[in-house]
């Protein structure tokens, strides 16, 4: 079977790209810090731990697995840290993913998918974004990701390195098979914080505003099912498998949600009220980010089945309930 290296494989996103990818016929390598990690999450494929500064270690493990392609999944991606802490940034995302990238060329790994974010365009209210909208990020973590988008292009050009770029918007859910899930330390996103609120295992959710010009006040996001997303990474593999051109794809559903309307959802779903309280605005959040995903559609034949918040609440309450990681 073909190896695919996937970066950041430990982690949320992609472990269930490992799944993914082994349903497929392929043998997914992971290559992760374990700094935001986990290795209980690493089920489906061989584990190298490793650090994407060390050039010397990603040589190593490109010359033992000869992997046919990088998914490119390891970042730092939280908004308010991102605000506070822009070199972090710039340094962990951008000269880590271009070390990566130099040594994919070196290796003679020709196809490269890489795990971008909504978060580049910034701030477009009441516009649908589709791939051609402008990208104007608000914080050093969408900045570096279109940094990389840049360096895939410039080593196209130079070196011949195909690549697929999804910029996907807020990703829920968990594995429907309860093999692997979304579990973070610290937790910063909305639904398993919610979920912890919930199980009493924190004090309550707090809601980031309630002054946005919505029509609750709270921020909108589209939220895609994290199993939906990772079939389209299958999916622009395939794309360049088949002599494809390097292209962009966004990763929606069309439908925003507020945090209020998510909280209301839960509430349904689990049977149980979601407490909150209302907090300031946090730096660097954006008033509306909703995706038209037709290119993906149209080309890749890509098209989200569990995307819905009741799903998407509905498999995270279960792993929730039935699985965590420990270091």
């Amino acid at each position: 079977m073909k190896n695919i290296l996937v970066t950041g494989g430990a982690g949320y996103i992609g472990s269930h790209a490992c799944k993914a990818l082994s349903q497929a016929g392929y043998t997914p390598v992971t290559f992760d810090n374990l700094v935001t990690g986990w290795q209980d999450a690493v089920k489906f494929g061989p584990f190298e731990q490793g650090d994407l500064l060390d050039r010397a270690r990603l040589d190593e493990v490109f010359a033992k697995y000869e992997p046919v392609a990088v998914m490119h999944f390891a970042a730092l991606s939280q908004v308010g840290e991102a605000m506070s802490e822009p070199g972090k940034y710039w340094s962990n995302n951008v000269t880590g993913s271009l070390t990566l990238i130099e040594a994919a060329v070196a290796a003679g790994c020709e196809n490269f998918v890489f795990s971008s974010t909504c978060a580049t365009y910034g701030e477009h209210d009441n516009v649908v974004l589709d791939e051609d909208t402008p990208q104007l990020p608000l914080n050093a973590y969408g900045a570096s990701k279109r940094a990389i988008e840049d360096i895939l292009r410039d080593f196209e050009a130079a070196h011949g390195l195909n690549h697929v770029i999804f910029r996907y918007f807020n990703v829920a859910g968990a594995d429907p098979d309860g093999e692997v899930g979304e579990f973070h330390r610290p937790e910063t996103h909305l639904v398993p914080l919610m979920l912890d609120a919930i199980d009493g295992k924190r004090d309550g959710l707090t809601v980031f505003g309630t002054d946005y010009d919505t029509p609750d006040g709270t921020c909108i996001r589209d939220y895609v099912h994290v199993c939906d997303l990772v079939d389209a990474h299958v999916l622009g593999l395939n794309w360049l498998e088949q002599g494809k051109d390097s292209r962009v794809f966004n990763l929606g559903t069309g439908s925003g949600f507020s945090v209020m309307e998510v909280i209301s959802h839960s509430n349904a779903v689990t049977n149980r009220d979601v407490p909150y309280a209302i907090g300031p605005r946090r730096a660097g959040d954006c008033t509306k980010l909703v995706s038209g995903s037709v290119r993906a559609g149209e080309e890749l034949g890509w098209s989200p089945k569990r995307s819905t918040l009741e799903t998407m609440i509905a498999d995270a309450w279960r792993w929730h309930q039935n699985g965590h990681y420990e270091k």
